[in-house]
């Protein structure tokens, strides 16, 4: 049975690996760090498998222990030290950063992390609600107010940025 579990979330990772990665850079925002989070996960899926109660679910198992890690990282990130402005300033080379829907993802990372982690995985990782909540670990009512008051916060957000524009 251990062995088919390994298989089963080989074969997982292997099929979804663009999925999985872009859900790890939607939270870090950053390639190194996602391929981190990318390998931390897998690594946590194998040591956990037996956690998994059934195999039709891996999708929402595997992404609850990827967003777990990239918010562990993100938490831990916070506590390192930062670098100041001055020497940032002279790292900067001042090229044009050329994002698409950079206001999107701008006000995005202004929202706090419980409601922006259900508008990632609802709008570009088009998870269901149920599975989102299956994610989360949350109650499908609380994903439902949650996803509901970010759309709020960035409309608000996003109508400034027009305004400021």
């Amino acid at each position: 049975m251990k062995n088919d579990l390994q298989a089963i979330i080989a074969d997982y990772v292997t099929e979804n690996q663009e999925k999985i990665y872009r859900l790890a850079y939607h939270y870090v925002q950053n390639q190194a760090d996602a391929l981190d989070i990318m390998q931390d996960a897998i690594m946590k899926a194998i040591s956990k498998q037996e956690t998994i109660e059934n195999p039709a679910y891996i999708k929402t198992w595997f992404y609850r222990i990827v967003v777990n890690t990239a918010l562990d990282l993100l938490r831990k990130q916070k506590k390192e030290v930062v670098v100041a402005e001055d020497i940032l300033a002279g790292l900067d080379r001042g090229e044009v950063d050329r994002y698409k829907d950079e206001d999107l993802f701008n006000s995005l990372d202004k929202l706090p992390q419980k409601y922006r982690s259900v508008v990632i995985l609802k709008y570009f990782e088009n998870l269901k609600l149920d599975e989102i909540a299956q994610v989360l670990n949350e109650n499908i009512s609380t994903v439902k107010t949650r996803l509901y008051k970010a759309l709020q916060l960035l409309r608000i957000e996003l109508s400034e940025e027009v305004f400021q524009s």
